[in-house]
């Protein structure tokens, strides 16, 4: 008998049926994110660090401490010694044909991890105890590549090509808490660096690609390269996470420390038709100040926002403040360029009551905005002179240098999360800064930093105090057009002095701060605003009692430079506020 044959409209069905899967197929892999998101990021430019990338190596430069007293983590075999390593429960629902990489699992017994597939051991150099932080994050670099440039010592990691693709990296994290300087071992980096590195060359991606991490650690996995966003679940000691690759592999292509640029000079100028960006929905990104409990800022932060907008930036400009501030004042800031969101101050436990610190820790609100996919927050006292939207395609924490492996806060690079803020929050009671403020608190929490450089947030002072520092700092304070992205005023403000000249030439402990020319840049942006936010920024009696008062100690001490002297032209000290 023949067969029947399949009705038109039953094909019809079939096929169409057939083309939408094919369609929904093609969609997924057609529009899956990037696997090279630092191309948005600058990472065409950047000379990274790791031994196969490290254009350098050649010409000798290899930190001593790792070449001596190396070690080559050995494979993973069970002993009478071991400890038993555990399988946490959720991994029952994992599957059993894995291929699961081992890092730094040579103390374990890993046969239970056996019966869910092939354990592999990840093999790598253990950095030297000769190795220690300030090599990785020094004090100062040679920013300007006058020296042939800033170089790394180099941070050993796996032979990368040497492994097939793995389901899970399984990693054991080193953990000395609460030892002084836990958190900034050397080791502690590397374990952290080996397992990212892993993810990123060697995890398989799901359709949301994304990848498996399992840490087994009594410290919290270093929140700069696993954040908590990103953690899917914790049990005991272990903590499980599927980071997001196009955002992991940005952190593993920029330097291993702070000992080079995460942002080199191109010539004295950034080029951003050097960075690529991949056709994607747009981020939301906005600058962000924060002012609360007095009004000291509120004139700052008017001239700041009209700076910013003087560089053509397109970006939004939130500002965060709390109820103290008055409303006339709240509809200054506002004419001026801020987009005013309210927040309630968060208390600083170490800090005296009435002390200036009392309340810093309320710029731990930034992280809750989380309508922003990235934040530039830039302090009150800073001017920006030149277009600083660049620095939105750099990861948290991004940041210029201050002092030893610290990092200023003045100028930084954040993303908001929920989580973060709650971790910020947990450890205020338990973290002492070295400042008793914000950035002392903030450099514990987030020790791998990268360094934008100095000229995105110079600071106005004088560190050695010669006149060839000085020469060289005015030279930047004055140039015109400018040569600095950002001037960042330490010592009394130029909206406190009078304007005819530095007043921090009147203190002595202060004088490490004066200079006439940044003190000029500063009033040449607010001449250029418009009157009615010009009144905001006058002399209040009090402080021109103050002025006075050390012009009057200034010229009993006799300082040479006779800036005491000068005569005072400023009309704020007729019309006080």
């Amino acid at each position: 008998m023949m067969r029947k044959a399949i009705p038109k409209a039953l094909f019809v069905k079939i096929s169409l049926f057939f083309l939408a899967v094919f369609l929904v197929i093609y969609a997924a892999l057609l529009l899956r994110p990037s696997s090279s998101t630092y191309f948005e990021n600058a990472a065409t430019v950047v000379t990274c660090s790791l031994r196969e990338c490290n254009h350098k190596l050649e010409k000798g430069f290899k930190m001593k401490a790792v070449l001596e007293e190396t070690q080559v983590v050995p494979s993973i075999r069970p002993t009478s010694n071991v400890i038993k390593l555990e399988v946490p429960s959720f991994m029952d629902k994992r599957g059993k044909r894995m291929k699961i990489g081992m890092v730094n699992m040579e103390e374990e017994d890993a046969s239970e991890w056996r019966t869910h597939g092939e354990v592999i051991p990840i093999k790598f150099e253990r950095v030297s105890e000769i190795f220690k932080w300030k090599d990785l994050f020094p004090e100062w670099i040679d920013e300007e590549e006058e020296n042939d440039g800033p170089t790394c010592p180099e941070m050993p990691m796996p032979d990368f090509p040497a492994y097939e693709s793995m389901d899970i990296i399984v990693a054991k994290l080193p953990c000395n808490y609460p030892k002084e300087g836990w958190s900034r071992e050397v080791l502690r980096l590397q374990a952290h660096l080996v397992v990212a590195n892993m993810a990123v060359k060697k995890g398989k991606r799901d359709w949301n690609w994304r990848t498996k991490v399992l840490m087994l650690s009594k410290c919290r996995p270093m929140l700069e390269l696993f954040r908590c966003d990103d953690l899917v679940r914790r049990e005991g000691d272990w903590w499980f996470y599927q980071p997001e690759m196009a955002r992991l592999e940005q952190k593993v292509s920029l330097p291993a420390g702070s000992c080079k640029l995460a942002l080199p000079l191109w010539g004295q100028v950034y080029d951003l038709s050097k960075i690529k960006t991949p056709a994607k929905t747009a981020k939301r990104e906005a600058y962000v100040t924060v002012i609360h409990s007095s009004e000291a800022y509120v004139c700052g932060a008017i001239t700041l926002a009209q700076s910013l907008l003087r560089t053509g930036t397109k970006i939004d400009l939130i500002l965060l403040m709390d109820k103290s501030i008055s409303e006339n004042k709240r509809e200054a800031l506002a004419a001026a360029g801020w987009k005013i969101r309210f927040i309630k101050r968060i208390r600083n436990p170490k800090a005296e009551k009435n002390a200036y610190n009392e309340y810093n820790y309320s710029k731990f609100r930034l992280w809750q905005l989380t309508d922003y996919d990235k934040l530039v927050f830039i302090d009150s006292d800073i001017i920006v002179l030149r277009n600083l939207d660049i620095l939105f395609k750099f990861p948290q924490m991004s940041a210029s240098g201050n002092d030893v492996w610290i990092f200023n806060s003045g100028v930084m690079v954040i993303e908001p999360s929920n989580c973060t803020f709650k971790i910020l929050m947990n450890e205020r009671e338990h973290i002492v800064p070295y400042n008793g403020g914000d950035q002392g608190f903030l450099n514990e929490v987030f020790v791998w930093w990268h360094r934008l450089p100095r000229r995105m947030n110079f600071l106005k002072n004088f560190w050695a105090n010669t006149s060839a520092e000085a020469s060289v700092k005015n030279q930047l304070f004055g140039a015109d057009p400018p040569k600095l992205y950002a001037i960042h005023y330490l010592g009394w403000k130029p909206w406190l002095c009078y304007r005819d000249y530095d007043c921090n030439w009147d203190v002595s402990n202060h004088r490490v701060y004066a200079s006439d020319l940044a003190h000029e840049r500063w009033w040449k942006v607010h001449d250029s605003m418009d009157e009615k936010l010009q009144r905001f920024c006058g002399l209040s009696k009090q402080r021109k009692t103050a002025l006075n008062r050390e012009r009057k100690k200034a010229r009993i001490m006799g300082f040479s430079d006779r800036h005491w002297n000068i005569n005072i032209t400023d009309p704020r000290r007729k019309h006080l506020v």
